[in-house]
Order: C-alpha cells, then structure tokens, then sequence
C-alpha cells in the first residue's frame, strides 16, 4: 500500500499560512481516497489553522513537532515528554542578544510538546518581518551556523533548519524519521522543501529513499499538487 507522507509549511501552504482554498479541496478528497498523513515541526493548534478541521479530520495522522505529537482525528495519542535543559535555554539567549540582526519582535524561544522552535526574528513577526529575516538569513546562514553550534555543544539533542525563519531543536534520534516506525509496512511517498542536508526534511527523505521509497523536494503547494496529479495518471495515487 502507498502511503503520502506531507509536510505542511512550504509544501501544502505558504510559510505560516493558511491552505489555498481551492487546493484544501482538491486535497481534501485526494487524503479521503488515499493513505495520508502530515509531519511538520509546527504544533497541532497551528496546523489545525493552516490546513483546516477537514483535512485535519480525513488524514490518518497528524505528526507535530516533528513526530513528537501525535493526533488522530484530532484525539492526542502521543506526546514525548522532552523539555529542554537550562543550559540549552541561556545559550538560546545568548544567540539572540549577539546575533546583529536588528528586528526581534518576542517570542523567540517557542517551546512545543517534545521539542523547542528557536528563532531571532522572533514567532510574532509579520508577513513582511518573516520575508525581510529569511532573505538575510539566505546571505548570512545565520540558522545553519547557529544549528551547527548547537549540534556541536549539546550531545543530548538535534538542530536543524525549518521553515522561514526558525530553528527546531529536538532530542537526539526524535526528528520526522520517527514517524516512519508506524507506517513501514507501507511504501512511502514523502513531500518536503527542506530537504538539504540542514533543513529539517532532510532525515525523514533519506530514511525514506533508504527504505525504497521516493522523496520529492518541493518549492511550494503548487509543485505538491502537480507532481500528485501525476501520480494520478500513472495509477500511483487515486
């Protein structure tokens, strides 16, 4: 049985917004006549905004927090305890005090169930504040050195690049990979726009291609629905 494995922000909706109407259709009825599940770094309130009380309702899962949350037709079965430490928590704020980028609009350190989002700009950015931050970021790698510091001094967990303006940092072995130990009886078909080696689709792709399943890098919910329609006409997907 085929089994797709969905991203949400980049690759079912725009960065923190929420499904094109239209394609909440069109997707709602391709997740009714096929195995779907979504896996994203954000929490079950935010993605429940994004993509809707429909689709939330028809997919077979929801992996928040990368796998550390687990709803089922919007029932919680599953939370990884994980908090953080103190001392991952001051080194946060010393990132944030020395970093030079000049806008922080507050709540920088975002902890979720199981793992924590980490961002300078800040998670009360505006539209425009988030895009002003991710094309510095694009010239300075601010989230990758950042992440990589992070992955150096703490044995304990894992930092990687996510989304816009973000960094999720989790217990070491918890990233998206995870979710494949309930599903890998199944063929997978995943759909992710952070798919390099720093971003945080990264682990759950090569996982996937390991296991003889594909992975698809997308730039957006326009490329997503493209390449399943595809799979439509092929007989991969219904």
């Amino acid at each position: 049985m085929n089994h797709f494995l969905f991203d949400v922000d980049g690759t079912l909706t725009p960065s923190r917004k929420k499904i094109n109407s239209q394609f909440a259709l069109w997707f709602l009825y391709f997740s009714q006549n096929n195995a779907v599940s979504l896996v994203t770094g954000s929490d079950n309130p935010k993605t429940l905004e994004q993509i809707g009380p429909e689709i939330c309702m028809s997919v077979n899962k929801i992996y928040n927090c990368n796998g550390n949350d687990v709803w089922y037709r919007q029932d919680n079965v599953y939370t990884n305890p994980w908090k953080m430490s103190t001392k991952l928590k001051g080194f946060l704020e010393k990132e944030l005090d020395s970093s030079s980028y000049e806008v922080k609009t507050g709540n920088h350190i975002e902890e979720r169930p199981g793992m924590v989002n980490f961002s300078i700009v800040g998670r009360n950015a505006d539209k425009v504040q988030r895009k002003n931050y991710f094309y510095y970021d694009i010239e300075s790698d601010e989230r990758i050195h950042i992440a990589e510091k992070i992955n150096k001094q703490f044995d304990d967990v894992s930092a990687v690049v996510g989304g816009e303006t973000g960094i999720d940092i989790i217990a070491k072995g918890k990233d998206k990979r995870q979710v494949l130990d309930e599903i890998k009886q199944d063929r997978v078909f995943f759909f992710g726009d952070r798919m390099d080696p720093d971003g945080n689709d990264f682990s759950l792709a090569y996982a996937v291609k390991e296991a003889g399943g594909v992975a698809k890098q997308v730039k957006s919910w326009r490329d997503t629905k493209e390449i399943l329609e595809n799979f439509q006409e092929r007989g991969i997907a219904n």
